[in-house]
């Protein structure tokens, strides 16, 4: 039997996120291009640092619960608007990110508002989008390192990628498996309904 979770339909927006700024949980304030709606656009730019400061203030101004999906959750939550995998044109797997480079759908990068990819038949909108969202799953490497003091974290998107907990922008060299995230947001869930 599986564990029932309950998930946001969409991702964490510009709006909500400056709420928590507003109200001194979140150090980062986020800001919309033009004709973009804080409302609709999710909140991306953002680390993993940034995004527990956001479950602490949301935690602590409701009844609490609230946290990141783990890879598995999210994985099987997204499947089925995620296309399947193509076989990799290279086995070896330090290569994996050239195979995932030139066998995978190139989305755009630009940020588009909520709705603007599919819905799960769960009603979950956009987890195929080019929004990848931090999960609480550590990556630890080949070095072991304790997940008390994790250096990196899985966000989950077109493919799993470990994302160093301190950056916020991916496509700037912060990707330590596969091809960059496009941006970096959350969604949160929760255990027990609401």
């Amino acid at each position: 039997m599986q564990n029932v979770i309950y998930v946001m339909k969409h991702e964490v927006t510009v709006a909500e996120w400056n709420r928590c700024h507003a109200d001194g949980g979140c150090a980062l304030e986020l800001r919309t291009r033009a004709k973009q709606d804080a409302g609709t656009t999710p909140a991306t730019g953002l680390s993993y640092l940034d995004v527990s400061e956001y479950l602490a203030w949301i935690n602590a101004r409701s009844d609490g619960g609230y946290r990141l999906p783990r890879v598995a959750e999210w994985e099987n939550l997204a499947a089925p608007v995620l296309p399947e995998e193509p076989d990799p044109i290279f086995t070896d797997p330090d290569l994996t990110w050239a195979s995932t480079y030139l066998l995978g759908e190139q989305k755009s990068r630009a940020l588009r508002p909520q709705g603007s990819y599919a819905t799960t038949p769960d009603g979950i909108v956009d987890m195929d989008g080019n929004v990848w969202e931090w999960t609480q799953d550590c990556y630890a490497g080949a070095s072991g390192a304790s997940t008390s003091r994790c250096p990196a974290y899985f966000v989950a998107g077109e493919h799993l990628a470990a994302v160093p907990f301190l950056v916020r922008d991916p496509a700037r060299g912060g990707c330590t498996v596969g091809s960059p995230p496009a941006h970096l947001g959350l969604r949160i869930v929760r255990d027990t309904p609401l």
